[in-house]
C-alpha cells in the first residue's frame, strides 16, 4: 500500500513540475516575462490553470497519505526502544596483546641494519 501511494505521489510531483514549467508567464514576478491584458484584478482561469490545481491538490492528498500511513506503521515503536543497554561484543575471543619489543627501533649495540643494503 505504502509503496503504490509513493510511486503515484512521485508520478504526481513529476507532472506537477512539467505543468508548471509549460505555463506561460504572466509577466510581474520579477519584472520580466510576457503577458499582457489589462489591469484586470483576476485572470481568466486557463485549461493548464486548473490542471495545476488538479494535481496539487492531489500531491497533498498523497503527502497527507503518506503521513498517515507511516505514523501507523510506526506506532508501536521507538528509537529509543530499539536501544540496547550494553553494545554487542565484537569479538568474543581474547585478544593477543601487541609484542612491543618488535615495535621498537632497534638499538645501537644492534647489528640488524635499519635499510637493507646490497652485498
Amino acid at each position: 500500500m505504502e509503496n503504490v501511494v509513493l510511486i503515484v505521489h512521485l508520478i504526481l510531483a513529476l507532472a506537477l513540475i512539467a505543468v508548471v514549467l509549460l505555463q506561460r508567464s504572466e509577466g510581474g514576478g520579477l519584472g520580466i516575462g510576457g503577458g499582457g491584458g489589462g489591469n484586470s484584478g483576476r485572470p481568466a482561469a486557463t485549461p493548464m490553470s486548473k490542471v495545476t490545481w488538479i494535481l496539487g491538490m492531489a500531491f497533498v492528498v498523497t503527502s497527507i497519505t503518506l503521513t498517515i500511513v507511516t505514523a501507523q506503521k510506526s506506532a508501536g515503536s521507538s528509537v529509543l526502544d530499539r536501544l540496547t543497554a550494553s553494545p554487542p561484543a565484537l569479538n568474543q575471543g581474547t585478544v593477543p596483546a601487541p609484542d612491543l619489543d618488535n615495535l621498537l627501533p632497534p638499538v645501537d649495540g644492534d647489528n640488524t641494519p635499519l635499510v637493507p643494503t646490497l652485498d
